[in-house]
């Protein structure tokens, strides 16, 4: 069965990544073409990057990596859960995406953002960031603008809108994640 990550992207106090990744999950959990699993970054206890030698050549010599590295293999595609911060991605998840490569490429990745804008920005930034560790991102994406889907901008109360985006999102994934089974087997 094919297996998706659900990654909440924020390791701050207050976060709402985790609350946002666990209604993702609560939806994707009503499927059944594919395995979701969330997976918290608070919860992964990864330092700053601190590995010597760049992740390309998968030389992981400390316990942390090695651990997320056999976490992030195991899962076929991701869904982000991003907030925007600075008009960009979150460090802590950029740092967790900078400790790994090979685990990253040929998979799909799609996009749950947050922030004042809906967190475009941060996809857009994302969606660099994934070309460059060869992810293939779908088109679909859900965006949360806190004038919309929070109430008094704390609150998480998601809109119909994105709770039927969700659908679309989940669809381009898995079949993505699917398709590019053939090339991760080479």
């Amino acid at each position: 069965m094919t297996r998706i990550a659900i990654i909440a992207g924020s390791t701050r106090p207050n976060r709402q990544a985790r609350t946002v990744a666990d209604w993702v999950l609560e939806h994707a959990a009503q499927r059944n073409d594919a395995d979701f699993e969330l997976v918290d970054l608070a919860d992964q206890g990864l330092p700053l990057l601190d590995e010597p030698m760049p992740p390309s050549l998968g030389e992981y010599t400390k316990e942390h990596t090695r651990a997320w590295a056999e976490r992030i293999a195991s899962f076929d595609g991701f869904v982000f859960v991003t907030p925007e911060y600075n008009h960009s991605v979150p460090a802590a998840l950029k740092n967790a995406v900078d400790f790994l490569y090979a685990e990253w490429n040929n998979k799909a990745i799609g996009f749950v953002s947050y922030g004042s804008a809906g967190g475009t920005r941060a996809v857009e930034a994302w969606r660099l960031i994934a070309a460059e560790v060869q992810m293939a991102d779908v088109r679909a994406q859900v965006f949360l603008p806190f004038s919309t889907d929070f109430a008094e901008n704390q609150s998480f109360e998601p809109s119909d809108g994105a709770t039927e985006a969700l659908g679309p999102l989940f669809d381009q994934v898995v079949s993505w994640s699917e398709a590019l089974r053939a090339v991760r087997e080479r």
